[in-house]
């Protein structure tokens, strides 16, 4: 092979003459654009299969979640589906409530009836209401001596019965007035025996005092006798003007009546509230 000018190579069918630039220029052209094809049709083909990778993602996503779009009829049965667990709640042991405490037993017994007891607190006040009456408080005074306080029989019953405590107090209206006297005693029993010896023989001593003058000393007077618990209560009424009682005088059987109630009704209260103070103490 031999060079011509400038060290362009010559081919076999080169002639020693000039080279025919545009041939040569055409084929370059040729070659370039066979280049570019190529580099244009690997990058199809390279996008062709970032493309697929693509498109088996979103295929795999859709056929993960391919129940969702199934008609009701094909999905699976609820028996099918498994349920959640549920956690159970907290059970408890049924408990029964203690019964309550009767109030008896506080009123029944001195070992129970232990709160404060004398005339203050079952003849509080200087005055009674029962019903439309008022009544006005006299003389009230309490003894461990209780035959002091009683008169006939009744002292003798107070002492064999072992009575430990006698309380008095005294209640007018008008010229009429009423003492009523609470023996106290250890236990129910002794109170029972007490009032079933009594037989209505002698009376509680009437109290006057505090504006009230003597009454039913030497006069025709009313006497009645109850229990409740370990307490026996009496009454002794009459007229405060000297003279005797008469079952016409009414007032007098109201006041001894309702000094009865009001009795009973205190020493009741006595059981209640120290049952209701024991309950809540625990």
């Amino acid at each position: 092979m031999s060079f011509g000018q400038g060290g362009a190579p010559w081919g076999p069918e080169d002639n020693g003459s000039t080279p025919d630039w545009a041939a040569l220029a055409e084929a370059s052209e040729a070659r370039a654009r066979k280049r570019r094809w190529m580099m244009i049709g690997g990058a199809v083909a390279a996008t062709l299969a970032v493309g697929s990778l693509v498109a088996w993602g979103i295929v795999s996503a859709n056929k993960d979640n391919e129940a969702g779009n199934k008609p009701a009829e094909q999905l699976p049965s609820t028996a099918d589906i498994p349920s959640e667990g549920k956690t159970p709640g907290p059970s408890f042991e049924a408990t029964t409530p203690p019964p309550p405490l009767d109030p008896n037993d506080f009123i029944n017994s001195a070992d129970k009836d232990r709160a404060p007891l004398n005339e203050d607190t079952l003849y509080p006040g200087k005055t009674l209401t029962m019903g439309g009456n008022v009544y006005k408080k006299g003389a009230s005074t309490h003894t461990k001596d209780c035959s002091s306080a009683a008169q006939g029989a009744l002292a003798g019953v107070l002492k064999k019965n072992d009575c430990t405590q006698m309380i008095r107090a005294t209640y007018t209206k008008g010229d009429t007035a009423v003492t009523v006297g609470v023996a106290v005693f250890d236990t129910k029993a002794e109170a029972a025996k007490a009032a079933g010896q009594y037989k209505l023989r002698g009376a509680v001593v009437s109290l006057p005092g505090s504006g009230v003058p003597a009454f039913c000393r030497t006069t025709v007077c009313r006497q009645t006798s109850n229990s409740v618990g370990r307490y026996v209560y009496f009454t002794n009424g009459g007229l405060t003007n000297g003279k005797d009682a008469t079952k016409k005088d009414t007032m007098l059987f109201t006041l001894g009546d309702d000094l009865r109630a009001f009795t009973f009704q205190q020493i009741q209260r006595r059981g209640q509230t120290q049952a209701s103070a024991a309950a809540t103490a625990g």
